[in-house]
């Protein structure tokens, strides 16, 4: 598998040429933009990898699903959806649009950034340091990597510039829907995004939402299996922001993305995938990883539709 993906990797990197990254943040205008790695972990215990799989890259907006892995645990379906929705929304992920004309003005779903921002003030502890120290060990149990950690100049980068972020706040908490402090929430929330691994990581977490959340490994239920099945429904209809129908049609598998060109998919019962690729096209995914995953699906049969 490792020569296939390899050459498959070289099939789609061209690809990157027609997408930029990010430059909202401005740490991630850094990145290589033709650069495409994948690993996966299959749920027996092998693993393959093509391009430079273990260069460190942010999760961004994949960060979310592993926030709310972890709110569902603590705080349980009901108390999280009285405050996010189940439905996607055809908006950008960091749009205001459906917050002022919903009724009750709560998010959509826990994949935008106003319905993450709200899941990530209601990750148990008594402060927000307390409120870290959960969500990184949580992360690292997941990747079976106690070293893993933030990218403090990125976190740096995205707290100096969320201008857009702290709108979202404020007008939920407006709404009563955020409670707290908003430059806490914030600290913590580019925190989060700045969780730093490399594909062959993100592949492994990624195994653990396919196999239901049970650690392919260890054999241990890291996530309850209906908290998993949440998470992994929510990856299908929000996963890659308002490009997530267009990506059921093609790839067809539950997978969440970031601004910062990382992938991770997760085929039921089969592998978890992890994937960077740092130019984007214009809804926010990796371009050149978009098109490895269409590649991947169609010849390993990875749609579960």
């Amino acid at each position: 598998m490792t020569e296939e993906l390899t050459k498959m990797v070289a099939e789609a990197r061209p690809y990157a040429e027609r997408g930029k990254v990010a430059d909202y943040i401005p740490a991630l205008q850094k990145s290589n933009a033709s650069d495409l790695s994948v690993s996966i972990f299959n749920v027996n215990g092998h693993d393959y990898h093509a391009g430079d799989y273990l260069k460190k890259f942010t999760l961004q907006s994949i960060s979310k699903v592993i926030a709310l892995a972890l709110v569902l645990m603590d705080s349980g379906p009901e108390k999280v959806f009285a405050k996010v929705g189940m439905e996607p929304t055809g908006d950008s992920f960091n749009s205001i649009a459906k917050l002022e004309t919903m009724k009750p003005s709560k998010p959509l779903n826990p994949m935008i950034n106003a319905g993450a921002l709200t899941v990530t003030e209601m990750i148990k502890g008594n402060s927000s340091t307390e409120k870290w120290t959960r969500l990184i060990e949580f992360t690292a149990k997941l990747t079976n990597d106690e070293t893993v950690t933030y990218n403090a100049s990125v976190a740096q980068s995205e707290f100096d510039t969320a201008f857009l972020n702290r709108s979202l706040c404020y007008f939920l908490k407006q709404h009563g829907i955020i409670t707290g402090d908003v430059e806490e929430l914030m600290d913590l929330y580019t925190k989060q995004c700045a969780i730093e691994m490399n594909c062959s990581e993100l592949a492994r977490i990624g195994a653990v939402f396919a196999m239901d959340g049970c650690d392919p490994l260890t054999g241990k239920q890291t996530i309850p299996k209906d908290i998993a099945r949440i998470c992994k429904t929510y990856m299908v209809t929000c996963g890659m922001y308002n490009a997530s129908g267009e990506f059921a049609m093609k790839v067809g598998i539950p997978a969440k993305s970031g601004v910062s060109g990382g992938i991770m998919g997760a085929v039921p019962n089969r592998c978890g995938i992890g994937i960077f690729g740092p130019a984007l096209d214009h809804k926010g995914n990796s371009i050149a990883g978009l098109k490895l995953l269409e590649m991947m699906s169609n010849r390993y049969g990875f749609s579960i539709f």
